[in-house]
């Protein structure tokens, strides 16, 4: 970009920053999210440093304005303290509500809609919703989350979260904080306000019992005025700022002399009790919580429906900004208490409660082109080659675009300055195009009528938004399919990576995943880079990964919209035994006869396993292309082994050790590969990540740990070496 080209897109960006100012700060609106505005004037103030002469009075660049510490005790949870899975959208919220629904009976569904006691709808009618639950519905503070144990009324003991089973004695320091009660009401003035409120069983319960032992659960936060005094000290002292509130909440509860945790002014809501007074609902738990002396936070709100739910949700997404503290979504809670424990747990998480978040992090960026993408399955994608920009610590060069309605929607062109916006870990998406910054030379997309890489016609699926190439030989899509299948989560087969896959497709030496079993050392040997050696071990590896588990042959056959653990799901379906037997104990090839000879309704009958999904396998076992794979590779020798199902609550179910724990393993194993360490875990109930998140419950750490060590180290998560994962699984 030369000098003068600099002066036009400055010009631009000084008038699309001011209009976004004058809208936020005067008319109280907002277009584009905080993050994206910010990202607007960092590339202003970054042209001008270079172009320091095109600085003008009027620019907006001018205007003036862990890991546990081993000194605290541990404690250990009398259940376990469980964190939620998220959503990011309405969509998101309903496949969650359909889920969980399939594990409940019409009568049960029915009994859920109780009436709450004080709570009325935002707006908007909710009649005519068919199968819905009522649900509760919490801001979900930005904060840590702690539990408090009170013994004859008096607090006794409080602790962090920590792994869920076991956590941090930090019970001085929360004492410092005023919205925690260091001692219960009476049970008089407990009894008199919950007859009040109309819970007199509730009430007769606790003049029964008294009040001997009482369990709650919390979050433990700190103000915006607080959050923004302290940073204030930290800059006049030189020192560096803390980057957001719940860093300096939970740095504080952790600090070692509690007269500096006062010195804080912490604040606390209280959301969970677990001690039992017959409580029937969620937001019962509340109003005990409320009569007994707790803090609890007044916006939170009964919803008798998903509509409600949205609504709640909008409400706040708006209004969060009026509130004293920060928010990042709100957490939504199946409100039945029967209903709830009923639904159970998957891995870390609730099946009747999900965080259903705010708006995803963003940032600003140009479209420097706009190229096609052939899937596996034929789905052509255009995804969009982005200017580098960084998003929530990661550099982020493309984004999808996912098909050609989307982009007409967005108006995007390329040259286009646009927002990008990641929610969670996903593939990052153009949230709006900003066409006031275009200067004339941006250019149109049109989507071409022809596969770009075998020229095939693309044909407009009827079911979904998007192109696929007619192709079924299509040579990007048999590349994909190959790199698939050969891929560690697949066969994982050793030395058959993508390039070595393109020399033999390059040679016409395979087509299909059953070739790669008819390969012979001669007919590797004289590809490029190959020799008498790296040919032999080629073919030996190949070999050696004839056998494989029912899951993995599932997903590396590249089904649509089929993953990992939809993958396990028909494994332990279609290759189980009926109910009586102590393992899945029919061959694997007997389970894929089994998926072959299923009706669609068997497919959809599946937990976590909707419509569309389950018409993609159903289709995909009733393709004689596919058919004839299969037989194929039954008759090169491919053995299935199949998995195990471990059915809780079954006489020989030995406790399913590992339920409800999420592993994450970097280095190397000595004992085990870690695809057999993986598979392990599975068996037992538990669940494996490729990545750390607050959400994980053990890093298994062998010979030369990678990153995941230090980040696992940052977020408190338990490292353990080989030697502890072994007793652990034995």
């Amino acid at each position: 970009m030369d000098k003068y080209q600099a002066k036009q897109r400055i010009d631009k960006l000084k008038t699309v920053i001011r209009h976004h100012r004058y809208l936020y700060h005067v008319l109280d609106k907002q277009e584009i999210s905080d993050q994206a505005l910010d990202s607007l004037k960092k590339e202003l103030y970054d042209l001008e440093q270079k172009y320091p002469e095109l600085i003008t009075a009027d620019s907006p660049t001018q205007r003036v304005g862990g890991r546990p510490l081993k000194e605290f005790k541990k404690t250990r949870h009398q259940e376990r303290m469980l964190s939620f899975n998220d959503a990011f959208s309405k969509e998101d919220m309903q496949d969650w509500q359909t889920r969980f629904l399939k594990l409940l009976t019409p009568l049960e569904v029915k009994k859920s809609l109780g009436k709450s006691k004080k709570n009325k709808p935002l707006t908007g009618s909710t009649e005519g919703q068919k199968k819905e639950v009522g649900f509760y519905c919490e801001l979900k503070i930005d904060g840590l989350a702690i539990e408090l144990i009170y013994d004859n009324g008096i607090l006794k003991t409080g602790s962090t979260r920590g792994d869920g089973s076991i956590g941090e004695d930090i019970t001085q320091n929360l004492k410092t904080i005023e919205a925690i009660p260091l001692e219960i009401r009476s049970n008089k003035e407990v009894i008199e306000d919950l007859e009040k409120k109309g819970l007199k069983n509730i009430a007769d319960n606790i003049n029964k019992k008294g009040l001997k032992e009482i369990v709650a659960r919390g979050e433990v936060f700190i103000s915006k005025k607080e959050f923004a005094e302290i940073n204030k000290i930290q800059s006049q002292m030189g020192l560096d700022t803390y980057a957001n509130p719940r860093n300096i909440a939970a740095g504080s509860v952790r600090q070692l002399d509690p007269k500096v945790t006062a010195m804080r002014h912490l604040d606390s809501f209280a959301y969970e009790l677990i001690t039992d007074f017959g409580q029937t609902t969620h937001e019962e738990k509340h109003e005990i919580l409320k009569a007994l002396g707790f803090k609890i936070n007044k916006n939170n709100k009964y919803c008798k429906s998903l509509k409600e739910v949205f609504l709640f949700h909008n409400y706040w997404q708006e209004k969060r900004k009026k509130l004293e503290y920060e928010i990042d979504g709100i957490v939504v809670i199946v409100n039945n208490n029967k209903i709830f424990e009923k639904l159970g747990v998957v891995g870390k998480a609730p099946r009747g409660a999900i965080a259903f978040k705010f708006a995803q992090s963003q940032s600003t960026t140009q479209v420097l082109d706009i190229k096609l993408q052939v899937g596996r399955t034929g789905a052509v994608t255009p995804v969009a080659i982005l200017k580098p920009v960084q998003i929530s610590g990661i550099t982020i060069t493309r984004a999808t675009l996912h098909n050609e309605d989307e982009i007409k929607r967005l108006g995007i062109k390329i040259g286009d300055t646009v927002v990008v916006g990641r929610a969670g870990d996903v593939i990052p998406d153009i949230i709006k195009v900003l066409p006031e910054l275009r200067q004339g030379s941006e250019k149109d997309f049109n989507m071409p009528g022809f596969c770009p890489s075998c020229n095939a016609k693309l044909e407009k699926s009827k079911t979904e938004a998007l192109w696929r190439c007619s192709n079924s030989k299509c040579f990007a899509r048999q590349r994909r399919a190959l790199y698939h299948f050969a891929s560690k989560k697949a066969f994982n087969i050793e030395g058959l990576g993508p390039k070595i896959i393109d020399k033999l497709l390059d040679d016409g030496l395979i087509q299909d995943p059953n070739d790669l079993f008819e390969l012979k050392e001669g007919d590797v040997v004289n590809l490029q880079g190959f020799a008498e050696k790296s040919a032999e071990n080629l073919i030996k590896s190949i070999s050696e990964r004839k056998e494989i588990t029912l899951a993995k042959f599932i997903y590396a056959l590249g089904i649509r919209n089929i993953g990992e653990e939809t993958s396990v799901d028909l494994a332990n379906k279609f290759g189980s035994r009926p109910e009586g037997t102590r393992l899945a104990q029919l061959s694997g090839w007997a389970a894929i006869e089994n998926l072959k000879k299923a009706e669609l309704k068997d497919f959809e009958s599946i937990l976590n396993i909707g419509p569309i999904v389950a018409k993609s396998v159903w289709e995909w076992f009733n393709n004689k292309d596919n058919l004839k794979l299969l037989y194929k590779l039954n008759r090169a020798g491919i053995k299935i082994k199949n998995h195990p199902v471990i059915r809780s609550g079954a006489p020989w179910d030995d406790g399913v050790k590992l339920k409800g724990k999420t592993f994450v393993l970097t280095g190397s194993l000595e004992t085990m590969a870690r695809d057999a360490a993986q598979e392990k875990i599975r068996n037992l109930g538990g669940d494996v990540s490729s990545s750390m998140s607050s959400k994980t419950s053990y890093l298994i750490a062998g010979a030369e740990p990678g990153s995941k060590l230090k980040k696992a180290e940052k977020l408190g998560i338990k490292v353990i070496d080989e030697k502890e994962f072994l007793k652990m699984i034995k």
